[in-house]
């Protein structure tokens, strides 16, 4: 039975607009647990059946140059622990020493991502740890051999510069469809940004971006992945942004889609 771990990790130090973020863990964590549902995923694997789910809390950080490290260590030993670790954001910020500490236990992964943004910026108003720029970071530092982009609607010259300078395979907003999405090949790490979502089905975010996805296309996106996952992140929910709560009960639905695919892994 192969092992989930929950990590969440509230900070949003490196938001370039709102803050917010570092308040997701807690309420994403209390709608997965909700007597509302069950804990079955869409492809029948129940998260308290068909493997252990390992709830470590939130990761103990203070906004510090130590948050990057801690981070990374967290990602590494559970990723050298065989375990699957999902993230819960915090911003985009996150992604790149998560990936970091993967890569530093099983080598560079390739990447699925799910964003309005490419957060390829090379230095985001003076910030090279922006949340605008993780996927810059991780892929000049070779933690990640492909990257595949997936509702991509504000690309700017020097974000399809950085596209073109990594390799990044985007598709976007406009031009979607769930069937013709690249799928890479594993070992896979998964990054949800809830913006990627159009507004409508997720206000809770900093950045509303009309034009979005909807949850079905980015499931649909999901249960087409065949590959080894290695990791996930779930990110930039902004709970002072939201609505009933509906933003945390979609941020939980990824998180148990996720594992769920997570799980299929002892048969890839």
């Amino acid at each position: 039975m192969r092992t989930v771990s929950l990590t969440g990790l509230p900070t949003d130090s490196h938001s370039s607009y709102l803050r917010g973020p570092a308040a997701a863990p807690a309420l994403i964590r209390q709608a997965l647990g909700s007597d509302h549902w069950n804990r079955s995923s869409e492809s029948g694997i129940d998260l308290d059946v068909d493997l252990c789910v390992e709830d470590g809390g939130d990761l103990a950080l203070d906004e510090g140059e130590g948050d990057f490290d801690r981070i990374r260590m967290s990602a590494r030993e559970a990723a050298a622990a065989g375990k699957v670790p999902i993230f819960l954001g915090g911003d985009h910020m996150v992604t790149y020493p998560v990936v970091a500490g993967i890569a530093d236990a099983l080598g560079p992964v390739q990447i699925l991502h799910f964003d309005a943004h490419p957060d390829l910026y090379d230095d985001f108003e003076g910030d090279p740890l922006s949340h605008a720029s993780p996927f810059a970071r991780i892929m000049e530092g070779g933690m990640a051999t492909r990257l595949v982009q997936v509702g991509i609607r504000t690309l700017n010259a020097h974000c399809r510069e950085q596209a073109a300078r990594f390799g990044v395979e985007i598709v976007a907003a406009a031009d979607f469809a769930a069937a013709a999405v690249p799928i890479p090949h594993g070992p896979l790490y998964i990054s949800i940004d809830i913006d990627a979502l159009d507004p409508a089905y997720a206000p809770g975010v900093s950045h509303h971006e009309p034009g979005g996805l909807s949850v079905r296309e980015i499931l649909s996106v999901l249960h087409r992945v065949q590959s080894r996952i290695v990791g996930a992140d779930v990110v930039e929910y902004n709970p002072q942004r939201d609505i009933n709560g509906m933003t945390a009960v979609v941020a939980a639905k990824f998180v148990k889609e996720l594992a769920a695919l997570a799980a299929r892994g002892d048969s890839q």
